[in-house]
């Protein structure tokens, strides 16, 4: 897999359309710190890194991997509380933007997701200290 960013938001994207509570990802720095976010911005409800072992005849590679297991968020209607995910920068052609340039997601109702030099935040707190970088991903 190249862009386990891409498969990260696939995996959400694909889990709240079969309404599911939890979803599986394959863990990566990276893919920690959008959960993180993703929790610290209320779009889900929890996410815990687990280590798991490869079943019997399976790849003969690592015996032990490790996953993130994100537990989703609906509203008391069974709505997702995510109506939307899109990855922005790709591997074929990044997006980057300076600190005054900074996207807004649905006028502001969502976030976006940017690495910085100072690490992984959404473009309001990139704006607040004054960094740029790399457009991740539109949430809302």
């Amino acid at each position: 897999m190249n862009d386990s960013t891409a498969d990260l938001l696939t995996r959400i994207r694909n889990a709240i359309k079969a309404d599911h509570d939890e979803v599986l990802i394959p863990s990566s720095g990276l893919n920690r710190e959008i959960a993180r976010l993703l929790k610290q911005e209320g779009y889900i409800e929890d996410f815990s890194v687990e280590r798991m072992r490869r079943q019997a005849g399976s790849r003969p590679s690592r015996a032990e991997f490790e996953t993130i297991r994100v537990k989703l968020k609906y509203t008391q209607d069974r709505d997702p509380v995510i109506s939307g995910l899109r990855r922005v920068s790709k591997p074929g052609r990044r997006q980057y933007a300076t600190s005054g340039e900074l996207p807004k997601v649905q006028g502001g109702m969502g976030t976006v997701i940017i690495t910085t030099s100072r690490g992984v935040m959404t473009a309001y707190e990139a704006r607040r200290v004054g960094v740029g970088g790399e457009v991740v991903a539109y949430v809302w």
